[in-house]
Formats: structure tokens, sequence, C-alpha cells
């Protein structure tokens, strides 16, 4: 009987021995090769006395689950059937151990292991130990009073996630050493429909994350998972001194990217006046607040002090924009730092409004989403937003170089919701979708090292669909002959030598055997 229009038709086989994800083992590879599932077994003690599922597996099949495009903790069903992919990961997970060791192992099942991925009940209930029940009381309490800032304290499971993270961007680090960290901190928000998430600014229920990335790696250094309701920049500060603690040895000096939430004279100070025992002076360059005391000192500017703003195309050209920036002059009131304190450096950009006032509405003062200023003998409107820093760069260098962090960390939020798994929430629990969002932060800066440490430079810029169509995605059968393991490709030619060449160059990072 004919299956569909066209002539092919579909059949079930079992025990295949085939695999859709080929290339998916050597993310496992690297991960192991980098200590990162040694990493999960120390920190993490969820799993440490308890029959079946060990940490590092369940915390790395959801990590091989992100990587090979699932978003739902069902998706692991389909992991499980992939026969081919099972038979080596199962191989995978016992390798270097010792007798004793895999006796232990098989020990943990009263009834023989029978998957490779762990079941979906298994795994929404490991999740679930990462969550607080009391800190969950706190927290319906608090959003009951109307109050619009609490954070739940992490459990010990979540901050063991945030050590395997910082364990696994060490390593990075040791491997791709550089002396300057630059870090953009920014939030950003979750929407979803759980019964038990609270609205955001925007209105609907939503969770919002607090992320720091790092750009010179292109890692995420620092998360912390927090309600839709509390404000992007609570507790700035805090989270800043906690992603300081996060960097690894050999990084000297430090700077800081922030959008206007991070406007606070408490983070900026902390910054400028070199409070870090460890790396002193923090230069920052933060968006400032349009305030009407700003507007009014950037209306002291005189014509001649703005200055148009260029930017630098690929043949290095400078082209000019349709902006312009100043140096403005302007000490906050409520900046309580002291008269013999130097003052912070504020630019003020412009640019002319494309769509001017129509007449007969000048009366109507229409809403504008951004900032708004007339200036110049002409009147005209101006779009205005501004910028603090305690560098000395050349202001428009400096403007470009704030910038770049709305190019990069805004994309990895990109990234971590739509093309991995941070955008589909597993469950109401607040701790259970914390440790989930962590987990996607974690299967990120694994994707990261793979690009940086194993592929060609060419593919650091290239987003992960591409990684999944010619590395993850590629078509084998998995064969077992003499107590070898062997995955035939069917991807071509170009196919197998990409994957050998990875795992080249993943055996390469290896530490020297000892002499």
């Amino acid at each position: 009987m004919a299956q569909g229009a066209l002539p092919f038709k579909y059949e079930e086989k079992e025990k295949s021995g085939l695999t859709a994800l080929a290339g998916l083992p050597t993310f496992f590879e690297l991960a192991f090769v980098l200590g990162m599932v040694g990493s999960i077994e120390r920190h993490l003690t969820v799993r440490a006395n308890s029959q079946g599922w060990m940490d590092a597996e369940h915390v790395m099949g959801l990590i091989l689950l992100n990587l090979a495009g699932g978003d739902h903790v069902d998706d692991l069903d389909r992991l499980e059937a992939d026969d081919g992919l099972c038979e080596v990961m199962l191989r995978l997970r016992s390798h270097g151990l010792s007798r004793k060791e895999r006796r232990k192992l098989k020990h943990r099942w009263r009834k023989g292991r029978q998957r490779a991925f762990a079941s979906r009940s298994a795994t929404h209930r490991y999740l679930k130990e990462f969550h607080n029940p009391a800190e969950e009381e706190r927290r319906k309490e608090e959003s009951e009073k109307g109050k619009r800032a609490f954070i739940p304290a992490p459990t010990r499971h979540l901050q063991g996630l945030q050590r395997v993270c910082t364990d696994l961007v060490a390593t990075v680090h040791k491997h791709h050493p550089v002396k300057t960290a630059t870090l953009d901190q920014d939030a950003t928000l979750n929407m979803c429909n759980k019964a038990e998430a609270l609205h955001c600014y925007k209105g609907p229920k939503a969770y919002q994350p607090f992320n720091t990335w790092w750009a010179e790696l292109q890692l995420m250094l620092h998360t912390e998972f927090r309600d839709g309701n509390v404000p992007a920049g609570h507790e700035q500060l805090r989270c800043f001194k906690e992603a300081l603690d996060c960097l690894p040895e050999g990084v000297s000096q430090v700077f800081l990217r922030s959008d206007t939430a991070g406007y606070q004279h408490k983070l900026m100070h902390y910054c400028a006046e070199g409070k870090n025992e460890r790396f002193g002076v923090v230069q920052f360059t933060i968006s400032c607040n349009v305030s009407p005391e700003f507007k009014a000192a950037v209306r002291r500017v005189n014509e001649l002090q703005w200055h148009r703003l260029y930017r630098t195309d690929e043949e290095g050209d400078k082209l000019a924009t349709n902006q312009e920036w100043a140096e403005v002059f302007f000490v906050p009131t409520d900046d309580r730092r002291g008269k013999d304190v130097t003052p912070y450096r504020y630019l003020a950009i412009r640019e002319v409004v494309s769509n001017p006032e129509l007449p007969g509405t000048e009366q109507s003062n229409p809403e504008l989403p951004f900032q708004t200023v007339r200036l110049g003998p002409k009147d005209r409107q101006y779009k205005l937003t501004g910028v603090v820093t305690n560098r000395t760069l050349g202001g428009e260098r400096l403007i470009w170089w704030h910038r770049e962090r709305c190019g990069k960390s805004e994309e990895v939020h990109d990234i971590l919701k739509n093309e991995l798994a941070g955008g589909v929430l597993p469950s109401g629990y607040f701790g259970s979708s914390a440790a989930w969002w962590w987990i996607t932060i974690l299967s990120f800066n694994l994707l990261m090292a793979m690009k940086r440490l194993a592929l060609p430079d060419e593919w650091l810029p290239r987003r992960l669909k591409a990684i999944r169509f010619h590395i993850i995605g590629v078509p084998g059968m998995v064969v077992r002959h003499a107590r070898q393991l062997t995955i035939k490709l069917g991807g071509g030619r170009g196919s197998y030598e990409l994957l050998v060449g990875i795992r080249a160059a993943i055996a390469g990072l290896l530490p020297a055997p000892a002499t």
C-alpha cells in the first residue's frame, strides 16, 4: 500500500546500528578531555550516593540534547531512539574506568541498565533537586506583597553548576590565554506561559536571567536566573563581584560595559576607585540616563563642539554616519563622591529625528520610543543618548567600543533562547528552570570551546545551525569488531576529514605524558 504520493516508503528497522548524529560524540570527547565530565562529578552531588543515573550522565545528556537541537525534556527519547548514538555513548561512559569502577557503575542498576540517556521522568526528578521549597515560599510571599526585587538564594547544586562553568572557562583560557577580560553585563527576557512565572516590565510573564559575557573568549562567565519582575540592574554590583571571582589566573585587566541598567553610582565607584583587590581599577563605559539635567547640560554644548561620528567599513574606509557626538560637562546631583574627585566623562550622541513634526501637530506631543532634545540655531529635534566612562579613549573609538556589547552579547542571548534550549523552560519550579538555564549556558560554552580549540579559524563566526548541518547531523553506522567501535560515515569525504581533524585537535589538548 502506497504511503504517499511519490514512489518511496519508510520502514522501521530495530537495532540497526545507524545514527543520524555521528558528529555528536566529538562534543562528549571534548568535554572529557577538557575535564568537564570530571568537574561535574566533583561539584555536583545530587546523585552522589544514589543508584541509577549519575550527575555527569544527566548533565551531559542534556548538553548533548541542546547541541543536537532538542529543547524539551521529552526530546531525550529522540536521542534514545538513535541506536548508533546510544551504542557509542554507552561505550564512552565506561572509558578510562578500572575494573572495580566499572563493576561499581554496573551495580548502580538493580535490573541492569536499559538506556543510554535518562528517561523523561528521571530527568524531571533530577531537575527538581535544584529547587528550594523554602525559597519558593519566600518568593510567593514577596510577590504577593507587590515587591519587585526578590531573588531566591541558589541551592548548593546550582552553585555546583557555576563551579563547573568556572572550571570550563579556566580550561579554555589555559589553552587560549588572554590577559584582558571585557565583561558585558546584560539581562534578557525569557517569555513563557508558566503559571508560576511573574509579569515582566513589558507585561507578559517571563523570567529575566542576568548574564556576564566575556568578550575576548566569547564565553558566558556568569549568570543569575531571576524572575521577570526583577529590574535588570538589581544587585548588579554583587553579580559583577561574583563574575570577577570567576575569572581565571592570568587575567590582569578588566573592562566593563553595560546598558543604562548599569548606570549606578555604587557600581561605577567600585570600578573607578579600584576597590577590587585583585584587579584594581576597572575601566568602564555605561549608557547613562538621559535625565532633564543631562539634557540641560547638552544644551549648553557649543555647536562647534559637536563632531561627526564615522564608522569604518570592511575595506578600512571611514564612512560618515548621521550621528554626532560631543563631550558634556555633567556632574549628577546624586553623585556623592566629593568635590576633590575627578568627575567621569560624559559623552552625548545626537541624531536628527528623521520624521519631523507635521504642521498642526506641535501641541499633540507624540510619544517616541527614545529621548529627544531640541538643539541648535534651527531648533532641530534630535534623538539623544549618552554614555559615561572613566576611560581616556577618544570619543569616537569609545562609542564604537561600547556598541560592540550590543553586537555580541545580545546575539548570544538569541542563541541561548532560540538555537539552544534556554527559551523552553521545563517546569514551573524555579530551581528546575534555573538548572535548565545553567545547563544551556554550559552547552553554549562547550560549543564555543569546540569552535576555538578544535575547529579551523573560519568556523569561529559560524552559527550553530552550520555546526549541526556539517558536523553533528552526519549519518553513520556503528560497527563493533574485535573490541573496537567504528563509526562508518555516510556524509561524504568532507565529513570524514572534518571529524577526523576535530578529533586530532581534541587529542592535542591532552596533557603531555609524564616522563
